[in-house]
């Protein structure tokens, strides 16, 4: 616990005003939309994609009385009773802050890096070692230099091993990473391509990573990613490989069986073997990586080889599903604490489809009725979650019922509330399932998640996030941004994406028809929604819902107002579309004299925006057409401003515009596939494929070459043949066209093709040369764009195609 003014005597501003010396700091604040504690908090106003200080009032307003902020980046603010620190750097003072805070202590610190593997080996190490030690590691996948800040910040005299994660992506971020984690021990899990594109060579990617490493210890490491790297010499080296010249030798490496590897290890000359419960290559590293830390801090063989047999894979990301009784459930059951049950409640609040919000939670392991810092925590924790209802699963939370103001049910453990449950309402609620892996509230999982078709439709909502962010940072402060949400999110989903577009503060957001917009206030959605194209029909709805439509013709236009005046409603926002070029629709640039005629002459609507669409800003060879749509929509809002006597928003730019067109910028900008991770302009865009489809093998048979596969015979065997049965057809939006070779899917790492018409509920695969099992995951698209191609269509069409019928699973990691 610190004060106001120990913050002060680390941070050593250039400034300050200190009203309340004695103000206790408790957690840090960077983002006004997931403040927690606000009394108690500290609010630093750093300067990434957005600038913090736009959303200092915001803050205060919230309750925040602590702030750092930047020098050069602000003046004076009104902020009664406010204590203000100013530096040069908010973030580099931040990172400080955190760095002070890890060297408070002195037990091990294992700092844990490589291309992939972090989080699943820390996890991992974390069900191993947790028996012998009081284990704090770094949430999730927080390796960032953000994300290791917070996580170090959370550090405490509780624990007395910690481990922490630390991710980069270009050259220079790992020195800082080092100064605040400061590592006692070091583990590297791999050197891959994972952001290979920030470093010129494999080399210099891995010299940078071993900066981690640089006042620690030892050093735990693979010594296949390291053979010629120089490792300073102070450090103990304990490399592990099949080179007999590792501390750890590895002798053999056996599968068992489809669920089980042996490996035969020695270390100083003694053999033993471990029984790992894995088959793939990326987890039988990790587990040795596990084995290698476990034998440096002195672990026992057989101990060693009894806890890797019982190691269990690792679900590491939030999921959010459609549930019975029309709920929604945030699936994050796989581990339970604090720190992480933080960032699920922030998940839970982001949600506004249901009223009701009820918490699923077990037992926290290491917190025991003694330890009133932590259910102090517990307490604020929920008290500030927006939640209307717990259910506490386990002997230590049911024995704090009374502290809690909440309706509350409370089990002893998960069997007693699976038997409970046909007593336990949860329609039109958000449920939230957080829960210690040794409770396994998987098994409450399945029985609340709605039964579906075994296809679906994976959505990262960290990717979509990423996305509109990437977007973001191309535009200039002050242009909006509008999300298109049309045709259920480009088949992605409807409150799902908006409810995370509105807690990332897009502007506007725009929907085809009137229906999908009712959709999303039922949802909970508050922005703007603009509807395009309505017609007669969709007046009510549009005016009882706080929706703004798309005035595109005089039919339109009159019907609407006649709609309005009736109704005596007065400056109702609309938005006229203009044809520059496009020739689908709106009002003709010749026509600007009648619109004006009409819109003078009238009180019931206000001109929210006026604008236009780009037809062919992706074509060089019409760039001249380009800058002609982009010159009239200038000289027609213009001329439009100055007759109505008011301004309004005006723009052009789709996700091409905005790629390639910043003069068509204007007022705001309209984000689109690009916000899906399909760009087909720019392939230097770091955006991320937001969906994966995937289905599972239904059934393999074994064909002689004589026989045909699927209607009308037209799959022709050439040879004997494995083919693979799955669950997608065109029902689900596989389209006919893919039949026969056409299609390509994958199936773990390698392409497969069709083989045969495509039927309604399934398909075939020719698996002939992989080895795949019944049951095993296939990857519908494994490259979208090239799907696409192959049919002769774009990938728009491909991904709004997905039935609706096919379930939708949307995680957040």
């Amino acid at each position: 616990m610190y004060t106001i003014a120990d913050i002060s005597g680390i941070l050593v501003p250039t400034r300050s005003i200190v009203i309340a010396a004695d103000a206790i700091i408790q957690s840090l604040i960077y983002d006004t939309r997931k403040i927690v504690n606000a009394e108690t908090g500290l609010f630093f106003a750093l300067i990434n994609r957005r600038d913090g200080h736009q959303y200092i009032k915001d803050a205060y307003l919230k309750g925040v009385r602590n702030f750092v902020l930047q020098e050069d980046m602000q003046q004076e603010f009104a902020l009664p009773d406010a204590n203000i620190l100013w530096v040069s750097d908010t973030f580099l003072a931040l990172q400080s802050l955190a760095a002070y805070q890890r060297s408070k202590f002195k037990f091990p610190v294992l700092g844990i890096t490589g291309s992939n593997g972090k989080t699943i080996v820390k996890e991992w190490l974390y069900q191993l070692m947790s028996p012998d030690y009081k284990i704090y590691r770094s949430p999730k996948s927080y390796n960032s230099q953000l994300g290791v800040a917070l996580s170090l910040w959370e550090l405490n005299d509780q624990y007395n091993f910690a481990i922490i994660e630390a991710g980069i992506s270009e050259v220079g971020e790992m020195a800082k990473l080092e100064q605040m984690i400061k590592p006692t021990h070091g583990l590297l899990t791999n050197i891959g391509i994972a952001h290979k594109s920030g470093f010129e060579s494999k080399q210099e990617k891995i010299a940078e990573k071993l900066k981690l490493f640089t006042h620690a210890e030892a050093l735990i490491y693979p010594q296949k990613y390291l053979e010629n790297i120089y490792i300073p010499s102070q450090i103990y080296k304990f490399a592990w490989g099949e080179d007999e010249s590792c501390q750890l030798e590895i002798y053999s490496v056996k599968r068992e069986n489809d669920q089980s590897t042996l490996v035969s290890l020695c270390f100083s000359r003694q053999f033993f073997t471990v029984k790992i419960p894995f088959v793939d290559q990326a987890s039988i590293e990790n587990a040795i990586s596990c084995i290698a830390v476990m034998i440096s801090f002195g672990y026992d063989f057989k101990v060693i080889a009894a806890r890797i047999a019982l190691l269990q894979p690792m679900e590491m990301r939030l999921e959010l599903k459609k549930g019975k009784q029309n709920s929604s459930i945030i699936d994050d059951s796989y581990s339970n604490d604090l720190v992480a049950l933080q960032i699920a409640l922030d998940f839970l609040k982001q949600q506004k489809q249901h009223q009701r919000k009820i918490l699923i939670l077990s037992d926290i392991p290491g917190v025991q009725l003694n330890d009133e810092k932590s259910i102090t925590k517990l307490r604020r924790l929920i008290a500030e979650s927006e939640l209307t209802e717990l259910i506490f699963v386990g002997p230590i939370l049911s024995q704090l019922l009374s502290q809690f103001a909440l309706p509350i049910k409370n089990y002893a453990d998960t069997k007693s509330f699976i038997e409970d449950l046909k007593n336990i309402d949860y329609h039109d609620a958000t449920v939230l399932i957080k829960g210690a892996r040794e409770y396994h509230f998987e098994q409450i999982s399945k029985r609340l998640v709605a039964k579906s078709h075994d296809t679906t439709l994976e959505i990262n909502l960290n990717a979509l996030e990423h996305n509109l962010n990437v977007y973001r940072s191309l535009l200039p402060a002050g242009v909006k941004l509008m999300a298109m949400v049309k045709a259920f999110s480009y088949g992605s989903g409807s409150f799902e994406i908006a409810n995370l577009l509105q807690f990332n503060h897009v502007d506007y957001l725009t929907v085809a028809f009137a229906d999908e917009g009712v959709d999303l206030r039922n949802g909970g959605i508050t922005l703007p929604i603009v509807v395009m194209s309505p017609d007669e029909s969709a007046f009510d709805a549009i005016v009882h819902n706080n929706l703004e439509p798309e005035i595109y013709s005089f039919r339109i236009l009159a019907s609407f107002l006649r709609y309005l005046e009736q109704h005596d409603l007065k400056n109702f926002p609309v938005h006229i579309k203009v044809d520059t070029g496009m020739h689908r629709l709106g009002f003709m640039p010749d026509e600007i004299d009648s619109l004006l005629d009409i819109l003078k002459n009238q009180k019931a609507m206000k001109v929210q925006s006026v604008f236009s669409h780009l037809a062919s800003a992706g074509n060089a060879r019409d760039n001249q057409f380009t800058e002609k749509q982009i010159t009239l929509l200038d000289a027609f809002t213009k001329k439009l401003q100055h007759e109505l006597g008011y301004t309004f928003i005006r723009h052009i730019a789709a996700t091409s515009g905005i790629d390639l067109w910043p003069s068509a910028y204007f007022d705001m900008v309209r984000l689109g596939i690009g916000l899906y991770g399909i760009d087909m302009d720019r392939a230097d865009l770091p955006v991320q494929e937001v969906s994966v489809l995937k289905t599972n093998v239904t059934q393999i048979k074994f064909l002689p070459e004589t026989e045909t596969v699927g209607y009308n015979r037209a799959g022709k065997l050439s040879r004997p043949s494995r083919i693979a049965t799955i669950k997608i057809g065109y029902a689900d939006g596989y389209d006919r066209r893919f039949g026969n070779g056409i299609g390509k899917m994958s199936i773990n790492g390698q392409l497969v093709a069709t083989i045969g018409h495509i039927c309604m509920d399934m398909c075939m695969l020719d698996v002939t040369d992989i080895d795949v099992q019944e049951e095993d995951e296939v990857i519908v698209y494994p490259d979208l764009k090239e799907a696409a191609l192959a049919i002769g269509t774009i990938p728009y069409e491909l991904l709004v195609n997905i039935s609706q019928r096919v379930k939708r699973v949307y995680f957040y990691e």
